[in-house]
């Protein structure tokens, strides 16, 4: 063997252990269960934390939660994991229950705002904590791909507790926009009437390779690729598979896709191909000036109106039903 040759081999194998070394330490860092403190650091959620600081008064959000009776619930999962939740009843009987879905190293209670919007139009509220996030059980973040089946795990929780009658809506804001709506291209049941997907991306594989960009400064090959390879070695996904997009494309539900024009944290054109991919029954509400997870907070009014008409709308058919039943 030539002394060149061997400087080279040399070199490619520093260059693989490298590599590799790296590709595992972005694992860590983005899919393995801790605490997200790099998140601090991104500039497109630059102004997130003064933006969302809490408000002292007792209108807010989280003040109003914190003064609900909240039951907490749990499911276990298909691979047997104990899944948290926190329920809500509505003030009076109601056979509708609006499951929230929250964002990346968030849980179920940070739903609170759009919890509220739910009860106060009548309805029950599920909020679960997505697998390796808040009180479940769980080494890795799904990113909503493992966490779509736990969701349709948590339809099947609300019929067992409301009854066949029940009607469901499923609402998530950022990777929890993304979990329903991978879990809109699965079997869930007919009594899920509508999903509400908040400022969602369009796959895994899109998102990670455009925050390596925008937080690391890193082309998407090779880190994500090999990433990919050990995050479906441990976690049990590729990053291609885990696709909002194409599931969008296999779903029957009807669909309200939200989305701040100021969003540069999951880009807002990402929202176009999600709403171009998914078929008729759709609509899209789009919020100038919001950053990302801010709709709400920049035009609440509007926000509500939306979601308010759109929950009507997707249950206004069986409520027809209903009635038909009652006057029979």
């Amino acid at each position: 063997m030539s002394k060149t040759l061997l400087i080279s081999l040399c070199i490619l194998a520093v260059l693989a252990v490298a590599l590799t070394a790296a590709a595992f330490y972005m694992f860590g860092l983005g899919i393995r269960r801790s605490s997200k403190e790099f998140l601090q650091n991104s500039p497109d959620l630059a102004g997130h934390m003064e933006e969302i600081a809490v408000d002292p008064s007792p209108a807010t959000a989280d003040n109003w939660l914190a003064r609900q009776t909240l039951e907490q619930v749990s499911i276990q999962s298909a691979d047997g994991l104990r899944l948290n939740g926190w329920y809500l009843e509505a003030e009076r009987p109601s056979g509708v229950t609006a499951l929230l879905a929250h964002g990346y190293s968030g849980q179920g209670r940070d739903m609170a705002s759009f919890a509220q919007i739910h009860h106060e139009l009548g309805y029950n509220v599920l909020m679960p904590d997505n697998r390796g996030h808040g009180q479940s059980e769980g080494e890795y973040i799904g990113f909503g791909w493992t966490d779509r089946l736990d969701y349709v795990n948590w339809t099947r929780y609300i019929l067992q507790r409301s009854g066949e009658d029940a009607r469901i809506l499923l609402h998530g804001v950022s990777m929890g926009g993304a979990t329903v709506l991978m879990a809109s291209g699965e079997r869930l049941p007919e009594q899920v009437k509508g999903i509400i997907a908040d400022c969602s991306y369009t796959s895994v594989k899109d998102i990670l390779s455009y925050q390596l960009k925008r937080m690391f400064k890193l082309p998407a090959f090779p880190l994500i690729p090999l990433t990919s390879l050990i995050c479906k070695i441990k976690a049990g996904y590729f990053f291609g598979e885990a696709s909002a997009l194409k599931q969008v494309k296999r779903t029957e539900k009807p669909i309200l896709f939200i989305h701040g024009e100021a969003d540069t944290f999951v880009p807002f054109f990402m929202v176009h191909g999600l709403y171009k991919a998914a078929p008729a029954g759709k609509d899209l509400f789009m919020v100038p000036r919001a950053g990302h997870g801010l709709a709400f907070m920049t035009d609440k009014e509007g926000y509500r109106s939306r979601v308010t008409d759109f929950a009507k709308q997707c249950l206004e058919e069986k409520q027809k039903v209903l009635q038909a039943r009652s006057e029979a």
